[in-house]
């Protein structure tokens, strides 16, 4: 099937709306252990609200939906997020439940890094469907609606909630793009494998990591990256399947052809988040028209600076992407 060129449609209020959990994450200073830290350094991070900043710097409207609680912890995310050009006047507020916690202590070969979760029973995982904005969810009000496996995986309640909004956005004419993001410490192979096949099925772009569709579709014995993209291509041929490849880079199976994607070289300052401004390049480059190919390039680029950037969220800027795709250097300096 042939694949919409959104730039193509009328103008709309956003051109991306996502939904997740963003939390507060505790990183121990100067690959510190836990143990021997006086002070932690505190970052925001949330897969679906780094894609929206990723895709703000780049220059798109973008809105965020969540559930946050009203204290200072809540308004710390909201701050923050809001203040790299991301609406989030749709948030849901509550005096309940609490913000979502991680602490990441960050290691080197041979001591890896290591995350403990602190979410259970986070604001967000309470969201319900009856909280998402409904009036948002109308036909030219968006393009296209990005969730994550992560929302899928924290609750029944913020399941359920995800997939209403996938539906509603189907409904409003949007399309949308769906993040497989994989957490063993949210659920098992079989939970996440039943959990988003819903979203799999909807979605017109899916994000996939090699490791986690061999994982969780039993794709043969040792499989190669085309045997993974083509039998992901059979069970949702509806989508542009994107699959990420570490090292390798990234491929795309759109309209039976497959394109592939070396990275760009990075030193990987920060991790986190690399996979989400992959996302929020790949998105964008979407959303502007470009072949698929060139939306991969664009996905390689804004992960390799978001690899240069501490903390989780890409604070790229358009023309060092610009400059990093066509001209192959990221300097944005005029000489």
């Amino acid at each position: 099937m042939a694949h919409r060129i959104l730039n193509e449609t009328p103008k709309t209020e956003y051109d991306v709306v996502t939904l997740g959990e963003t939390m507060l994450r505790w990183t121990p200073p100067n690959l510190q252990r836990f143990e021997q830290a006086s002070s932690m350094e505190v970052h925001v991070g949330g897969s679906e609200s780094n894609t929206a900043v990723g895709l703000a710097k780049l220059g798109l409207k973008v809105a965020w939906l969540s559930r946050l609680t009203k204290n200072p912890l809540g308004k710390m995310i909201e701050n923050t997020i809001r203040h790299h050009g991301v609406d989030t006047a749709h948030v849901c507020w509550t005096n309940e439940d609490r913000v979502g916690l991680y602490f990441l202590e960050e290691g080197r070969e041979p001591r890896g890094s290591q995350v403990i979760y602190d979410r259970k029973d986070s604001a967000a995982s309470r969201m319900v469907p009856q909280e998402l904005p409904t009036e948002l969810f109308q036909s030219g009000k968006a393009k296209l609606f990005h969730t994550t496996g992560i929302t899928a995986a924290i609750s029944k309640e913020s399941h359920k909630t995800a997939l209403e909004a996938c539906n509603l956005a189907k409904a409003a004419g949007w399309q949308v793009s769906f993040d497989l993001n994989y957490r063993a410490k949210l659920w098992k192979p079989e939970e996440a494998k039943l959990g988003c096949e819903p979203f799999m099925k909807l979605a017109d772009i899916l994000f996939v990591p090699a490791r986690d569709a061999t994982m969780l579709f039993e794709i043969g014995d040792s499989p190669n990256p085309n045997q993974i993209a083509k039998r992901l291509g059979e069970l949702f041929p509806q989508a542009i399947v994107v699959l990420t490849l570490g090292e390798q880079g990234s491929m795309a199976l759109a309209d039976g052809v497959i394109h592939k994607q070396s990275i760009f070289p990075a030193d990987r300052i920060g991790r986190l988040g690399g996979g989400d401004a992959f996302s929020a390049g790949f998105l964008f480059a979407h959303l502007a028209g470009k072949e698929v190919i060139d939306c991969l390039k664009w996905g390689a680029a804004a992960a390799s600076f978001k690899y240069s950037i501490p903390g989780d969220l890409p604070l790229i800027d358009y023309q060092e992407i610009v400059n990093l795709v066509y001209r192959g250097t990221s300097s944005s300096l005029n000489r």
